[in-house]
């Protein structure tokens, strides 16, 4: 029987035994209706209890491991594995998908959890990093993601109580988790020591912030906020795997079977111990619990379910059960019962009912099972054992007949023969051993033909042959019971088989696919009465075939559902079930046998989804005898539109050139030449491969696509209009239903969908990141809104887009065949329906994915097109056989012959449908295709008079129809278009080549004509004037490849495919004369100039031929090429040929004879050639691009005046050239029209036009020639050129330290100092004296003296318990900008430094600060919208994008409350360095540090990324939005300026144009300001500003500044702009500029700051005052009339600030740093009150005792005393080369100490007068000097060095002191050491990479603030003798700082900065008495 169909028959899934407990949990639930929910495999299972009956869903492919229920519990959550694997929320009742959401996970989906309303879903992967997601599930969109830890995460939950925050834990960790805007962001619980660090297993959240945990070793943890509170010892004996929350309490359950009850603040209510039960057993283990009102759902490690009733809790019934542990291979039916055996590696042999569906009997065995069989009269089980015996069991009672061991290997196989006298068992050792039943099982045979093990067997059904097949895929036949190999195979020609199982022989070879050799089919089971094969393999699959089935690759039905390899599968006795079992998941599938005759069934059956899509290649199911395909139909699959080199790559190749060519690139680069073209008109029309794909506008123009672009052709004045935003093929268009904007999707490495506005021809929207190599059908919905596109990848990916935001609503795979239409139903927009080769689906929406079901017919045939008819369930499609089919819903309801060969178009009409087809007939129908109202022939006989152009032949292939404006217009598959009048008479509009490439072109001598030829066989004659039509054609008997006018014009040569050529006359088109003298392909052919005497005819076997034209005669041959020719030209006087070929070698010949010349390179240049076409030579090298190995320049053309060149290449693009192009890589002005190569171009004979031809678009194009001077700006203007000129307009220190700047985040930070040597929580201690000996009970020292001198401390001493930040002098202005503005008109003023905005406000100068940010700020913007007042965003520095808490991020924040806002996690590895705001505040504009410099668009509120775009390849420093747009904003950085537009989700940018200003070239751009009418301004590094208008230099203001202008500001209310630059100050000019709108006048400023040069960095305008912000770090504000300054804030201009000192009894302090300067501040007045210039950088400070005088220790060695109260000099002194680290006086004021880098202690004695004489010094200290402490009695002194080493010596004599108890009892005045037993406990864990850095003890000696490489103020007790000693953090500065002091009485802390140059003032908060 050779039927290749699938059967008719099918199976029905009817009951799954067995419940994933293994490696899963949280995985059982009560819905609503109270069913259970659960899963096992790949299904979800619906279980009810009462009636006994399962419901399935299976929407997965692949196992199921995590499950959550939505609160209302009818929902469901289910997540998989796999390599993509994806979450589906299903309904438990309807068991109908409603969202499927995917591609952000990978490896699987580990845990799920809804939030309180069920609006959010989170999820967490199983990949490395264990992502967490946050869904909004019903939109399938992603909230956020972040990566969840670096170890496996085991459940996870909303915390039910506060909103929008998560919990989380797992291996070791518990995490609390905080969600705002898009960003996770997480707080690790601290398990202190209340508990031991461990896995936490499982957690649910009560009220007030109350967590409750369940850890691994069976304790339960309490935790509050993130802190542990406390533990629940005890509460199960072990591991606690799952907590379920109800209203009456807590459940939990263990690893040791029982489950615990608790109430709701969670005391116990009751213990059920399942171990104790009737059911229970050793090692019974809970996965699962639920609690329901009095019901409880046990789920256990061994697939059981219980179901305990609480007051009745010693009886739970046990309501399912499964295999357990190991694999499941064992499978039997019994021979004349409806029941199952099933064994397993769990050792248990179990048998099932299948009527009941439930276990009846269980007996455990000693070893694995591997095999079961059962007798023939059903009294002996048989058993094979995994150690190589087997045991035979009475099915009765399940007891023991026998045990054999004759094996050492596992029994994979054993039978009993039908007539039950014999056993046969195979076995893993090769053989299969033959016992007899009656004689006790005693071994009668043995069969040994076997070279590997035995993996099937049958007998026959006379019990007489035994057919086996083993592992190397040998089937062997042997006599029974003897186990005698048959070899003589025609003694088996009659044996009947009892049984098949076998995978091998001709009646199965159809399991296998044709053309591989896997052997993955573990078991094959035949039902000879319904004739059909069920197959179970390793993927999951279960296939019914028809049996046999001989021919391999036969087609099948196929169900999903185990998830991964089936071991084995049974027909039950009677046929009536399938049994399927399964290897991994443990579990028994028993399905329904559908046979043939109910096909009524098969209609319900139908409607429940299985997505494993029978439709499959290899299955499709109903091929029976699929018809010829159509030649059209067949040649359009096979295209691929595969490119080489996408246009995309393009910038990438250019980057990798660019390393190759930086020094020709310094050489002065040809100009582009003056004049431009504009495309004019195109002859063509893609029909040869695309349908309906033309149409009319409102307007009553006509839209349609050939090549790169959309063309919009206005039929009355016959001109077109074109959208070029494309650039590369368009493969479809859709028009949106109000006719006014139209869709078109293109080729590309990532294709992209643009929709635009038919009249502007601007794009509206550009959809990309979905499809991959093209987009091949599109479709809007009946509203507009959404649009449906169809990929060409090799799923078809169908997408669904809400076009106007850019957004992928819902995407799913389409077909592996290719798909050739999509519609959307115009009743219900959420259902569409796709057609194509042998395709037809049915799909809906859910969430993020698409549920896709076949349309039911007989034969699937392959559909060229569908459309919906008048209700919702109707859907017409036309087939590739001339049918229409019309089905209802998913049905086939009859189909109509419409056309004689494919229907390629049909389209809905009001009343009736109108269809066209391959045979070129119209014809219209009434509204159910009952009958055809009329036909219309496309035929030359009726087209009317005013045609533009001819048609090629009668009755065209139609491929496109559209109706309007009393016309129904048509696209032939031979590019024309036609427009049919209702009355009968056809008008051609617009016609081109048809498929084959187009490479001849000539233009006409003297009048506007020229001629084509192609491959598609035709010559034509183009009329190039305004009627554009085509006058003539010619069928050729051959394809061409050129063609030539005569000088006179009269004739026309044309060369053929084949080697021969024509002269044919230039009117008629006749034969003149015709040769065939070569084999190859002509390749092009001239006439000599003048008369035309003579033709050169040039061929593809590399010779030219040259033929006198009067005499017809060949005259000459042109040999010595090597390869191929391509271009030819003749000199003026016709004697010399230059010729190109395709090796780029450039030869000379004489005509007429031939002979070749060598001419040198400087005379060819002179020769006056007549036309030149060529592309070799020094004359035209700048033509070939950049990335010449990927595009060759195929054509060229120098224009008749000799200034233009022409080229045209592979990629599609038109360059201009500016001739001679000599020297390389030439500037050029570039056009894209063409989508891939330009085969050839030439200029009309008066260079009015220029006229194109594409190979594979097959257009001629035509483009009007602009000369220069007459300058439209059009959009088409080219982009300039490849590589931009080296110089980027001069060099700045502050621009390149910007653009060089390295921002480190602070985790990554290394030490400061360079440090040597053990850190000392590290060094191994040596015990003191008093710990050597044993000490007496009872001290008789004296008590040990204090260890700090407390003198200045009144009162009783009080602890401090807090630290709050009061004060920051600072303002990051020397690498940022833009980074000051007014708030509240101009009340308060926002910056920031370190990580803190800072808000002051002006007249009481308090600051109020925002400390969220975890690094460095580094721009800062506020939001000039009134709808969001003092809303401000700041961008922070970060690692890598990978959306942790240490990616870079911005928060939007309020800074009046300095509430956050919304944190925006980004993809800018490295930082942000730009924000802004759009004009209605909504949008939010970002720039990276990432080496792309992306830029990225965000919905702010919501947290949603809007678009994001590669910026460019260098530093970009700024990017605004225009000040009243939305959609439009300008970057400008290291040699760019773009300007960019927002069209749906995509970014387009456009470069700045210079090339109309003479002599302007790109600099570097730094700023950016607008003007009314797209006006932009850009400030560059050389002090000029470019005015812009669109993107195109209109002007330049030169040295609007002398130095670079840094920044500009456009103030809304008037449009005047600051500019702020670097300036020497002068009478005239000033660094800060402010303007007219128009950037021509403007009034200097000069900032009174007494600086050599004046650098602005930021500049912001309020009413009447401009604020600036300075390189200096400054803040100032000027008066605009007065020009009066006032210095707001002042600080540190370099860093690191290293000395700090305090003054002993005033709130007062000092700092020195690198900047050369010593400021002293104020506290309470807020503000610096002096500074003195040192010239040389400062390193420390110190006051003396009395605060009269001031000790300044300097970076060249050298040390300054001055008087505080006149600020004069004292004594200075140089005794050292290298810096000075610590300076300090002593206590009594009598010494001076000095420690220096040099390792040395100096003491200077004071009393001796400003002369300083150096009295002594300390020697052999290991390393430099950090700090220094004097003792109280000022006679010692103790020194921390870069060693980790603390040293004290005597003062003054300089001895060390070594002995410890003597250290021991010194009293210091003041402790600065990191350093010292005492203080052991301030080095932190991780501080292997950076360093504590400095600290200070308080004056009460109590505590001890430290300050350490990462940026972090830390607050302990003092002394701190215990590692890693509990402390506070406080953070807010940058990474490293430098010095900590307390102030007097313990006021307040101040900490100095390292790379923040900052200076905060912290406020002491003491512990109550």
């Amino acid at each position: 029987m050779a039927d290749r169909t699938a059967p008719n028959c099918h199976l029905r899934l009817e009951w799954v035994y067995g419940y994933r407990g293994h490696q899963c949990r949280n995985n059982l639930y009560y819905t609503a209706a109270k069913e259970i929910v659960y899963f096992v495999a790949g299904v979800g299972v619906v279980y009810n209890t009462r009636e006994h009956k399962q419901k399935f869903y299976l929407g997965h492919n692949d196992d199921i491991i995590s499950l959550a229920l939505h609160p209302e519990r009818v929902l469901v959550a289910t997540g998989q594995v796999g390599k993509e694997p994806y979450i589906c929320v299903w309904d438990s009742y309807t068991l109908q998908t409603v969202s499927i959401l995917k591609d952000v996970h990978t490896h699987g989906i580990a845990c799920l959890a809804f939030d309180l309303e069920g609006q959010c879903l989170v999820s967490v992967g199983l990949d490395s990093k264990n992502t967490i997601c946050v869904w909004d599930w019903r939109r399938g969109k992603v909230l956020a993601a972040a990566p969840g830890h670096t170890d496996r995460i085991f459940d996870i939950s909303w915390d039910l109580y506060q909103p929008s925050k998560l919990v989380s834990c797992g291996v070791k960790h518990i995490k609390f988790w905080s969600l705002c805007g898009n960003a996770l962001t997480p707080k690790r619980g601290v398990f202190g020591k209340t508990g031991d660090l461990q896995t936490i297993l499982c957690l649910a959240c009560a009220k007030d912030e109350v967590t409750y945990s369940g850890a691994l070793n069976g304790d339960i943890y309490v935790w509050k906020g993130i802190n542990l509170m406390r533990t629940v010892q005890g509460a199960h004996g072990s591991g606690i795997f799952s907590m379920n929350v109800c209203e009456e309490g807590f459940a939990t359950g263990g690893r040791d079977g029982c489950v615990r009850l608790w109430d709701l603040n969670f005391k116990p209510i009751t213990v059920i111990d399942l171990r104790e039960t009737d059911q229970g057993y050793k090692g019974l283990s809970v996965r699962s619990v639920c609690w329901r009102g009095d019901h409880i759902l046990v789920g256990t490690q061994d697939s059981e379910i219980f179901e305990v009733v609480v007051h009745d809790r010693t009886k739970p019934f046990l309501i399912m059960q499964g295999h357990c542990e190991g694999e499941l291979w064992a499978l039997a039916v019994h021979p004349t019962k409806p029941l199952a055996m099933t064994g397993s590696d769990d050792r248990s042999v179990r048998i099932w009912s299948l009527i009941d569906h439930a276990l009846i009997a269980r007996c455990n065995m000693e070893e694995p099972i591997r095999c079961a069989a059962v007798s023939t009269d059903g009294i002996h089980l048989a058993l094979g054992m995994k150690d190589g015996s087997f045991t035979v069991l009475r099915v009765r009672d399940m007891t023991e007949v026998v045990h054999i061991k004759d094996r050492k290997e596992a029994i994979h196989e054993l039978k009993y023969s039908p007539d039950g006298a014999h056993l046969a068992v195979g076995s893993n050792d090769n053989s299969v051993d033959i016992y007899g039943v009656v004689q006790r099982y005693k071994k009668v045979g043995e069969c040994i033909g076997s070279n590997s093990f035995i993996t099937h067997m049958d007998w026959s059904t006379d019990s007489k042959y035994l057919q086996t097949n083993d592992g190397s895929g040998r089937r062997l036949f042997y006599r029974m019971p003897s186990g005698k190999e048959v070899t003589n195979r025609e003694e088996l020609k009659l044996v009947q088989w009892a049984s098949w199982t076998c995978v091998l022989g001709p009646e199965v070879n159809g399991i296998w696919p044709k053309y591989s050799d896997i052997n993955d089919i573990n078991s094959v089971d035949a039902n000879f009465n319904n004739q059909v094969l069920v197959t179970a393999d390793d993927y999951g699959l279960v296939k019914l075939l028809r049996y046999p089935c001989v021919k391999k690759g036969a087609k099948f039905k196929k169900y999903l559902g185990h998830s991964a390899h089936i071991t084995n599968a049974r027909w039950s006795h009677d046929y009536q079930w399938v049994i399927t079992i399964g290897g991994a998941d443990h579990s028994v599938f028993q399905w329904k046998f559908v046979p043939e005759r109910k096909s009524k069934e098969a209609v319900h059956i139908a409607t429940q989804e299985t997505f494993a899509d029978s439709n499959s290649e290899e299955s499709d199911s109903d091929q029976s005898d699929v018809p010829e395909m159509d030649s059209e139909i067949e040649q359009e699959t096979q295209l691929t539109y595969r490119r080489q080199v996408y246009k995309e790559d393009l910038p990438q190749l250019k980057e990798q050139c660019k390393e190759k060519h930086r020094a020709t690139a310094m050489k002065k680069r040809e100009r582009a030449p003056g004049s431009g073209v504009k495309l004019h008109f195109i002859h063509g029309y893609r029909g040869y491969d695309c349908r309906s794909n033309l149409f009319y506008t409102q307007t009553g123009e006509i839209v349609y696509h050939v090549a790169a672009i959309g063309v919009v052709y206005n039929r009355q004045q016959n001109t077109q209009r074109f959208y070029m935003g494309h650039d590369d093929d368009i493969l479809c268009l859709a028009i949106h239903p109000l006719k006014d904007f139209v869709a078109t999707g293109q080729v590309g490495r990532d294709s992209s969908i643009h929709i635009w506005d038919t009249e502007t021809l601007k794009p509206m929207s550009v959809l990309r990141g979905f499809h991959q190599l093209g987009v091949c059908a599109l479709d809007f919905s009946v509203d507009g809104k959404r649009l449906a596109s169809v990929g060409l990848d090799d799923n078809h990916t169908i997408v669904l887009w809400d076009w106007r935001k850019g957004e992928k609503l819902s995407a799913m795979r389409g077909s592996k065949e290719k798909i050739f239409v999509v519609k959307i139903n115009p009743y219900l927009p959420d259902k569409l329906i796709t057609a194509g080769v042998k395709h037809m689906k049915f799909w809906h929406k859910a969430g993020g994915g698409l549920i896709g079901r076949k349309g039911n017919m007989g034969k699937t045939e392959t559909m060229m097109c569908a459309v919906y008819g008048w209700s919702e369930e109707m859907v017409f499609s036309g087939t590739c056989t001339g049918d229409i089919c019309i089905w209802r819903d998913m049905f086939l309801m009859k189909t109509v012959k419409a056309h004689d060969g494919p229907v390629f178009s049909v389209h809905a009409l009001e009343k009736g449908f109108v269809t066209g087809g391959k045979d070129g007939i119209v014809a219209l129908w009434d509204d159910t295709f009952e009958r055809c109202l009329k036909t219309y022939a496309i035929k030359r006989a009726v087209l009317a008079p005013g045609s533009k152009g001819l048609l090629l032949e009668d009755n065209p292939s139609i491929r496109a129809i559209s109706l309007g404006h009393g016309h129904i217009l048509v696209g032939t598959k031979n590019g024309e278009i036609l427009e049919v009048d209702k009355s009968g008479p056809i008008t051609l509009l617009v016609q081109g080549h048809m498929e084959g490439e187009v490479w001849g072109l000539a233009t006409h001598p003297h009048l506007p004509l020229c001629a084509t030829v192609s491959d598609d066989k035709t010559l034509r004659i183009w009329d190039l004037s305004p009627s554009h039509c085509m006058l003539a054609v010619r069928k050729l008997r051959k394809g061409g490849r050129c063609c030539c006018f005569s000088p006179d014009g009269k004739a026309l040569a044309v060369g053929l495919n084949d080697g021969s050529f024509l002269i044919v006359n230039a009117d008629t088109l006749e034969d003149l004369v015709s040769f065939h003298h070569r084999k190859d392909i002509i390749s092009d052919i001239r006439f000599s100039p003048g008369s035309g005497k003579y033709l050169a005819v040039a061929s593809g076997d590399t010779f030219v031929d040259i033929y006198n034209v009067m005499s017809s005669k060949r005259v000459g041959v042109c040999k010595g090429c090597l390869n191929y020719i391509t271009h030819l030209d003749w000199d003026k006087r016709g004697k010399l040929l230059q010729v190109n070929t395709g090796a780029k070698e450039q030869f000379f010949f004489e005509a007429p004879r031939g002979k070749r010349q060598t001419i040198p390179a400087t005379e060819v240049e002179k020769i006056d050639w007549s036309t030149w076409t060529c592309v070799l030579g020094t004359s035209v090298e700048g033509i070939w691009p950049l990335i010449n190995e990927v595009t060759e320049v195929t054509a060229a053309c120098l224009s008749n005046d000799r200034k233009v060149l022409a080229t045209g290449d592979d990629l599609g693009y038109v360059k201009l050239f500016k001739y001679p192009v000599k020297g390389k890589y030439a500037k050029f002005k570039r056009y894209v029209a063409h989508s891939t190569h330009v085969t050839n171009v030439r200029w009309t004979h008066d260079d009015s036009l220029l006229v194109t031809v594409g190979g594979g678009d097959t257009c001629l194009m035509i483009w009007a020639h602009e000369p220069e001077g007459h300058r439209e700006f059009k959009q088409c203007d080219s982009e300039e050129s490849d590589i931009e000129s080296e110089d980027d307009g001069g060099y700045d220190s502050d621009v390149t330290r910007e653009n060089e700047i390295n921002y480190t985040i602070k985790a990554l930070s290394s030490n400061m100092r360079p440090m040597m040597g053990v850190k000392p929580h590290l060094q191994l201690k040596e015990p003191s004296v008093d710990e050597r000996g044993s000490r007496p009970p009872v001290s008789r020292a004296l008590p040990q003296p204090e260890k700090l001198q407390t003198n200045n401390v009144g009162k009783k001493k009080r602890p401090i318990e807090d630290l709050v930040l009061e004060l920051v002098f600072g303002y990051r202005g020397n690498d940022c900008r833009n980074n000051v503005h007014y708030l509240n008109e101009g009340a308060d003023i926002i910056y920031h430094t370190a990580s803190i905005g800072i808000v002051l406000n002006l007249t009481t100068s308090c600051q109020s600060f925002y400390v969220e940010h975890s690094d460095d700020i580094l721009c800062l913007t506020i939001n000039q919208h009134p709808k969001f007042p003092n809303v401000v965003a700041t961008g922070q520095v970060g690692d890598t994008g990978d959306m942790s808490a240490t990616s870079p991020s911005i928060h939007v924040w309020d800074a009046m409350t300095k509430q956050t806002l919304s944190v925006l996690r980004c993809f800018h590895s490295g930082g942000v360095c730009s924000i802004s705001f759009s004009a209605t505040g909504k949008l939010l504009l970002s720039v990276g540090l990432d080496p792309e410099h992306t830029v990225t668009i965000w919905k702010w509120q919501e947290g949603a990324k809007v678009a994001s775009r590669l910026g460019h390849t260098q530093r970009i420093f700024v990017a605004e939005f225009r000040p009243d747009s939305d959609t439009h904003f300008v970057s400008v950085g290291i040699k760019h300026v773009r300007f960019w537009t927002l069209a749906g989700r995509a970014l387009l940018s456009k470069k700045g144009v210079l090339s109309t200003i003479e002599d302007a070239r790109m600099q570097t751009m730094l700023s950016v300001a607008f003007g009314a009418n797209n006006l932009t301004f850009t400030g560059t590094i050389s002090g000029d500003v470019c005015v812009w208008k669109e993107h195109i230099l209109v002007r330049i203001v030169a040295k609007a500044h002398t130095g670079p202008v840094f920044t500009m500001y456009t103030t809304l209310r008037d449009g005047l702009i600051v500019t702020g630059g670097k300036e020497r100050p002068s009478k005239e000019g000033g660094a800060l500029k402010l303007w007219d709108q128009e950037l021509k006048r403007c009034r200097a400023f000069r900032l009174e700051t007494g600086q050599i040069i004046d650098c602005v960095r930021s500049v912001c305008r309020g009413k009447g005052k401009i604020l600036v912000g300075t390189r200096n770090a400054e803040i100032i504000e000027v008066g605009e009339k007065n020009a009066a300054c006032n210095i707001l804030v002042n600080g540190h201009m370099d860093g690191p600030i290293w000395g700090l000192g305090t003054h002993p009894s005033r709130d007062v302090f000092l700092s020195a740093a690198e900047d050369g300067t010593v400021r002293l501040w104020d506290i309470p007045e807020k503000k610096m009150l002096n500074k003195v210039n040192l010239g040389h950088p400062a390193r420390t400070i110190s006051y003396s005792p009395e605060g009269d005088m001031v000790a300044i220790g300097m970076k060249n060695g050298e040390f300054i005393i001055l008087l505080v109260a006149s600020l004069k000099i004292w004594g200075k002194k140089r005794d050292r080369r290298s810096p000075i680290q610590d300076i300090r006086f002593s206590p009594n004021s009598c010494y001076l100490a000095v420690g220096s880098t040099e390792s040395a202690v100096d003491f200077y004695d004071l009393t001796l007068g400003p002369q300083l004489n150096r009295i002594n010094c300390c020697r052999d200290i290991p390393s430099f000097v950090m700090q220094m402490d004097f003792s109280a009695d000022s006679a010692y002194v103790q020194i921390s060095t870069g060693a980790y080493k603390r040293l004290v010596y005597e003062v003054p004599s300089g001895k060390q002191v070594t002995e410890q108890s003597h250290i021991d009892r010194i009293t210091w005045a003041t402790w600065t050491s990191v350093l010292g037993d005492e203080v052991i406990g301030i080095w932190s864990r991780n501080t292997d990479k950076a360093d504590v850095t400095c600290a200070c003890v308080s004056h009460s000696g109590l505590n001890i603030v430290t300050g350490d490489d990462f940026g972090m103020v830390k607050l302990f007790d003092f002394p701190c003798p215990e590692k890693f000693a509990k402390h506070k953090r406080f953070l807010g500065h940058s990474a490293h700082l430098t010095n900590v002091r307390f102030t007097n009485g313990d006021r307040f802390v101040v900490s100095a900065g390292g790379d923040d140059r900052s200076l905060f003032v912290w406020r002491c908060v003491h512990a109550p008495h």
